[in-house]
């Protein structure tokens, strides 16, 4: 997948990603998966969103979170997503957040999938920062039509 996004709106994309992670919240008791997502809209402005796990009514993905924000402010147009969590290995959205992009995303958006690890990498040299780029079409090939 090409990834047509100037340098510094993937770093203004990646650093909304790891800020929102911040605001991330786990009910007490329940182990912390804090995840945060970033959207560039068309006009590069960032829609940011993070995980929000209640214990009364499960998760609400970071994914899901920004693009509601964003709809709900009428904004429905979008360039990309990055996403990061703690963990050192890039991942991907669920299967529902796939299925939400995919209603209001172009399918060849780039989505930048960024490892907790993201800035350690970069100062050991990598420059990526282990970031793997993937289409929202590559994420979910068979999605429910509308």
């Amino acid at each position: 997948m090409e990834d047509t996004l100037s340098d510094t709106d993937r770093r203004r994309l990646v650093a909304a990603a790891f800020g929102a992670r911040e605001n991330a919240y786990s009910s007490p008791g329940h182990p912390p998966f804090r995840v945060g997502a970033a959207l560039l809209t068309v006009d590069l402005e960032i829609v940011s969103g993070a995980s929000v796990d209640c214990v009364s009514s499960g998760c609400v993905c970071a994914e899901r979170t920004a693009i509601v924000k964003a709809v709900s402010e009428g904004i429905r147009t979008f360039r990309a997503i990055a996403i990061v969590s703690d963990v050192a290995v890039p991942i991907s959205p669920c299967g529902l957040c796939r299925q939400v992009l995919y209603e209001f995303c172009p399918s060849h958006m780039p989505c930048l999938l960024v490892p907790g690890d993201y800035d350690t990498r970069r100062d050991q040299g990598d420059a990526s920062g282990g970031v793997e780029v993937r289409s929202l079409s590559d994420l979910i090939p068979y999605p429910f039509d509308h």
